[in-house]
Order: structure tokens, then C-alpha cells, then sequence
């Protein structure tokens, strides 16, 4: 009998644990689809496509629609998942959720990709700074030709 109650208790706490599990992972799947991250991988990957298409020119243009097709940005967010599940409890989960339904929250939404964008562009322009400083530095030290 005791054997009998202690299976059952372990698995009424099991189903228990599955479904704050599922229930995490639906709040986390709504909080990836209120922040637009499908749609910003779907960006990331047109981006990609045309490096690739840059690189290798002289594939027909049916070939990339027909990978484009293959890709899809919710097997990046199904990727995510588990990581908001390390990082976040349910009880983040659900002020991140009221944060970016806030104004101010969708407002970032909404302007995340330009900020994103022009960062990209300041932080090259950083490095290319940094990167002729040091080859300044290396040549008036002697550890390049000058």
C-alpha cells in the first residue's frame, strides 16, 4: 500500500512539474512573440541569405527561395526557449510579459531594431578606431615596420 501511495505521489508531483513546465514555456513562447524575435530572425536570416547570396552569385535565385523556405524562425525560438527557462523564473517571465506591454515596452520594441542597427554601426566604427590606434601604437614601439 505505502509502495502503491508513494507511486502515485511521485506521480501526481510529476504531471504537477510538467505542467508549470508547459506553462513556462507558453508564457515564455508569448513573451518571444510579443518582442518580435521570430520577426528579428527572420531579419538575421534575409541578412545572411544575401551575404550568401554575395558570395556565391552564381546560384540561381530559385535555389535561396527554396532554403528560405526550409528555414524556419520558429525552430530558432523552440532553440531559445530552454534558455529562458534557465535564466528566467515564471515570475520574470510574467513582468517581462507586463513590462513590454507597458508603453515604454513597446516602445522599445518598436525601436529596438533601429537602436540595434545604428549600434552596429557606432560599434565599427569603434573598432576601426581602436584597431588603427593599435597599429599606431605597435609601429611607434618598434613591433611593426614602419
Amino acid at each position: 500500500m505505502k509502495k502503491s501511495l508513494l507511486i502515485l505521489s511521485f506521480c501526481v508531483l510529476s504531471l504537477s512539474a510538467n505542467a508549470q513546465s508547459t506553462s513556462k514555456s507558453q508564457k515564455i513562447n508569448q513573451l518571444l512573440e510579443l518582442t518580435g524575435s521570430g520577426k528579428m530572425a527572420t531579419l538575421m536570416m534575409d541578412q545572411m541569405m544575401e551575404s550568401f547570396k554575395n558570395s556565391y552569385s552564381k546560384v540561381n535565385e530559385e535555389f535561396w527561395e527554396d532554403f528560405k523556405n526550409e528555414v524556419k524562425a520558429e525552430d530558432l525560438e523552440k532553440m531559445i526557449i530552454p534558455i529562458y527557462d534557465k535564466h528566467y523564473t515564471e515570475s520574470d517571465i510574467d513582468q517581462l510579459i507586463a513590462f513590454y506591454n507597458s508603453p515604454i515596452g513597446k516602445k522599445m520594441i518598436s525601436t529596438m531594431p533601429q537602436v540595434m542597427q545604428e549600434s552596429m554601426i557606432v560599434g565599427q566604427a569603434w573598432g576601426k578606431q581602436i584597431g588603427e590606434k593599435v597599429l599606431e601604437q605597435l609601429k611607434a614601439k618598434g613591433h611593426l615596420e614602419k
